[in-house]
């Protein structure tokens, strides 16, 4: 059994078995295995459904026989702390995913995924004892189990996962991904559940490196069912060799300092968590390499905001904020708490809370407009935005709203010099891809964004990949880009596709909504262009190019600015005038009905003027 240093510097032993079905040995075992995991599923009643009349705990399930359940104890012979199971396609007819879905929509989900039923593992009841949950031991099980899945040669993993912890986001740290379609409440387990689904042959995320590590301590950590006993432990084997690989986002020192960093390429942000010991040494050789311009720690303070959120009430009495803190510390040295964050681009080193509780912190003050829960579907959610001009707005406000974890950015522009008086950059950034700039803003934002950039705009041959593509299918659209073309090709893969588009037109406070997840047969631009499609629209001449953008967002109402502008684009006017306060102004709308539609509020399709000099006018004041 495997001796493995994880969060807090704890060592897990893990032992790995697998049960036949057969003797009253067997039984006696899966027995046990079953009252843990329902005692600590029914979590202090939260789920009365694990515990039986005479006050004791059932999960039985028959798929347990012929699967592989993984145990985690503190110390060798401890008493078991969390538990995992990984069935093999053997037990496939039992799986808990094909239950749940029916046999069918089981069966589409995997043909739609390419995958066949002899290749799928399924892994389920990750559970992990309160006083063990924040000492990193569910990481640590569920690394195991796709070690081993990827080591027993499964070509995807699937399976429930709860949301209502944010156990679904956990296991997208991984790699999984939510099926679409498939998320809905469920009595036995008191919250919303959604199917979870993972290649191994693709990276595990943050935890790449832990997975490849167990993939290879696997067959060490396996012992005879018989020898599995509950009540204690086998002796630990030995220490594994070596250093753990890092994932693609985990750099290393070399690997993230040897970019350029005014380079189109530079722009993501490297994760350093010093529980992990390659990570130590990582994070020490980038130090040590010269490469760091500032360093920024105000982990202290961070973590009085921490506690302090959660419980407003301590603000008063220093030293219960103290004690709050300390707790949340668990023993670990403040140094070696969270993750430091490197900005490649502007050589900074950034010491932040983990994740999640950076996440609730930065997010509290939406609190009292957006809960908790709320925000946890917002980040839950992939946000495609075309055109990083206009777009830039809204990308860096939802952003800082927490509106979306994962984006998709397309454009082919780099920053000009008179693109300055309306984009938020510095004379520094100037030659620099659109699409790079606002990932960079948005990652200094919040580090764990997941972004993916398209930055030769978005073309024929990228459109399928930009909306279903990559890390995952849009649930909503924001087209801000200028040309006719694919701002109608767009928005019929849009259609198709079932997703909403918002567009801010920058003249009028004009936002305008499609809702074609509600409404699949609208006309798009609500049938201003007739039934005009983009192979109508390639080739354009600059005046046609002009008549049909008028035509779009509606000659008759555009500001009078605006239409004295027109005729002096080419003559002495460059280009389109725009203004940074009508562009901060599209962020915001933008952001509003963006979180309005992926909350499930009202928001319905049309045009919506907020034209400020209307609404600011002297005889609208509320004043005498």
């Amino acid at each position: 059994m495997k001796n493995i240093h994880t969060t807090a510097g704890v060592p897990w032993h893990v032992s790995a078995f697998r049960v036949e079905a057969g003797g009253s040995g067997e039984a006696e075992l899966v027995g046990r295995v079953r009252e843990l995991r329902a005692r600590i599923l029914f979590d202090r009643g939260r789920r009365p459904d694990f515990q039986t009349a005479d006050g004791g705990y059932a999960d039985d399930q028959e798929m347990d026989f012929g699967a592989w359940h993984f145990v985690g104890r503190r110390e060798a012979g401890g008493p078991p702390l969390g538990y995992v199971r990984l069935s093999t396609p053997e037990t496939g007819a039992l799986f808990q995913t094909r239950a749940y879905l029916g046999a069918d929509l089981y069966d589409d989900v995997l043909r739609e995924n390419g995958l066949g039923a002899a290749e799928t593992f399924e892994h389920s009841r990750l559970v992990v004892e309160h006083q063990a949950r924040k000492l990193g031991l569910g990481i640590h099980l569920n690394a195991f189990a796709m070690g081993a899945a990827r080591f027993l040669g499964a070509k995807a993993m699937i399976g429930t996962s709860g949301t209502a912890d944010g156990q679904d986001r956990f296991h997208e740290r991984f790699g999984f991904r939510p099926v679409p379609g498939t998320r809905r409440y469920v009595e036995h387990y008191t919250e919303d559940v959604v199917i979870m689904l993972y290649r191994p042959g693709s990276s595990a995320g943050e935890f790449s490196g832990l997975v490849e590590q167990l993939e290879e301590s696997f067959p060490t950590a396996v012992v005879p069912a018989q020898h599995a006993g509950l009540d204690a432990a086998p002796g630990p084997g030995p220490a594994p060799q070596g250093l753990v690989r890092l994932s693609s986002t985990r750099l290393t020192a070399s690997a993230a300092t040897s970019g350029d960093r005014g380079s189109g390429a530079c722009w993501q942000s490297v994760l350093f968590t010093p529980e992990r010991e390659q990570d130590r040494i990582g994070l020490q050789s980038l130090i040590d390499s010269g490469e760091v311009r500032e360093v920024i720690d105000t982990i202290a303070d961070q973590l009085t905001e921490l506690v302090t959120s959660r419980e407003p009430r301590l603000r008063s009495v220093p030293d219960a904020v103290q004690r709050a803190v300390a707790e949340q510390l668990a023993g670990t040295d403040p140094q070696e708490y969270g993750t430091w964050v490197w900005y490649p681009w502007s050589g900074r080193l950034v010491h932040l809370l983990p994740r999640e509780e950076f996440r609730l912190v930065r997010t509290d003050r939406n609190r009292g407009r957006i809960d908790r829960a709320q925000q946890r579907r917002l980040l839950g959610r992939r946000v495609g935005i075309i055109g990083l001009s206009v777009g830039s707005s809204a990308a860096l406000t939802f952003a800082m709203e927490g509106i979306g974890g994962s984006f998709k950015l397309a454009d082919f522009d780099s920053l000009s010099v008179s693109n300055l008086n309306r984009l938020r950059a510095g004379v520094h950034h100037l030659g620099l891809n659109k699409c790079v700039l606002a990932a960079r803003q948005m990652l200094e934002i919040d580090p764990w964004l997941d972004i993916e950039l398209y930055q030769d705009g978005l073309t024929d041959d990228t459109m399928e990949d930009f909306f279903t593509g990559g890390a995952g299918p849009i649930d909503l659209l924001v087209e801000e880009c200028d040309t006719p073309y694919v701002k109608i090709a767009a928005r019929e893969r849009a259609r198709a596709l079932g997703v909403p588009v918002i567009m801010d037109a920058n003249d009028r406070g004009l936002l305008d909504v499609e809702r074609f997840d509600l409404e699949p047969d609208r006309p798009l631009l609500h049938g201003l262009l007739g039934e005009t499609t983009s192979g109508d629209l390639k080739d354009l001449t600059h005046e046609e190019m002009v008549d049909v953008i008028l035509t779009m967002v509606d000659r008759e109402r555009i500001s009078p600015e605006l239409t004295a502008s027109i005729v002096q684009i080419g003559v002495t006017l460059s280009s389109w005038p725009q203004l940074a306060s009508g562009v901060a102004l599209g962020g915001a709308l933008t952001a509003d009905a963006a979180r309005r539609i992926l909350l499930g509020q009202p928001r319905p399709s049309g045009r919506f003027y907020t034209d400020l000099e209307t609404l600011t006018a002297g005889h609208r004041s509320t004043v005498a």
